[in-house]
This record gives C-alpha cells, sequence and structure tokens, in this order.
C-alpha cells in the first residue's frame, strides 16, 4: 500500500463524516428554530410541518434512486453532487424571502442530503480494506449521532443570538 492510498482513504473518511455530521445537525438544529420561523414569515402550524415534511419527503423518496444512480454513474459524482445541492440550497434556506421558497429549498436538501447519505457508507466501503470497516463505519456514525446531538443545541443558540 502507498502513500497516496492512505491518502486517498483519509480524504474519504473527512468528506463522507463530515456529510454525515452536517446533515443531521441541519436537520435536527431546524427544529428549534421553527417558532422563530413561524414568527418571521407569519406561517401556520400546517405550513411549519412543511417546513420539516418537505425535507424528509424529498430525502426519503429520492434515497434508494440516488443509490442505484451512484452504482451506475459513480459514487464519488453523486456524492459530489448531492454535496454541492445541499449546501445551495442550504444557503437558500437561510435568504427564504417566502414560505414557498423555505419549503422549496428545504425539498431541495433532501434531494441532496439523499444523494450523499445514499452514497458516503458505500464509498468508505469501497476505499477501506475489511479489517478497516469496522473502525470506519463507527466513526461515520458517530458523526451522524453528534451531528443530531448538536443540532438542537448549537440551533438553540444560533437562533437565540442571530434570529
Amino acid at each position: 500500500m502507498n502513500i497516496d492510498q492512505i491518502d486517498n482513504r483519509r480524504v474519504a473518511l473527512f468528506v463522507t463524516t463530515l456529510g454525515a455530521f452536517l446533515i443531521p445537525f441541519m436537520g435536527s438544529s431546524i427544529n428549534i428554530a421553527l417558532p422563530s420561523i413561524g414568527k418571521e414569515f407569519a406561517m401556520d402550524a400546517v405550513l411549519l410541518g412543511w417546513v420539516t415534511a418537505s425535507y424528509l419527503l424529498a430525502a426519503a423518496i429520492f434515497l434508494a434512486p440516488f443509490g442505484r444512480m451512484a452504482d451506475i454513474y459513480g459514487r464519488k459524482k453523486v456524492f459530489s453532487y448531492g454535496f454541492v445541492i445541499y449546501t445551495l440550497s442550504s444557503f437558500l434556506s437561510v435568504i427564504s424571502t417566502s414560505p414557498f421558497l423555505l419549503i422549496s429549498s428545504r425539498a431541495l436538501q433532501g434531494i441532496g442530503g439523499s444523494m450523499t447519505y445514499s452514497t458516503g457508507v458505500a464509498i468508505l466501503m469501497s476505499v477501506f480494506p475489511p479489517g478497516e470497516r469496522g473502525k470506519v463505519l463507527g466513526i461515520n456514525v458517530a458523526a451522524v449521532y453528534s451531528g443530531l446531538s448538536c443540532g438542537p443545541v448549537l440551533g438553540g443558540l444560533l437562533t437565540h443570538h442571530f434570529g
């Protein structure tokens, strides 16, 4: 094994773990901000429900199709596009000026999230040998649950201080 393979593995682990942390973090932090979002956009409970539901629906609907597309067109490509889509749609969520734009950008976030969900673990399994996969999966899963745990706390702090 040469140094380039080790570096590629570390990069793959870092990038997939970053995605495994950030996506659940964003998903769980928005729940704390819903009352503020409701006041900002004068949204009722039904529309506020769509802020979270649009993300979850889009992520669930597109998870299997993007997993199949990754098998056909390449995991790295689907993961990269998903990360870009997720990032851009997160920015759109921040600058939303209407409930429709916010809900639409959250749905787009779900699509980008499903592209990374469906490929992240597959990428790790393809670049790490069987003897290291348990450790790598443990790191990845720890990142997911760290993101889920940190989301409400940091989301609450951000909402409190920045609105």
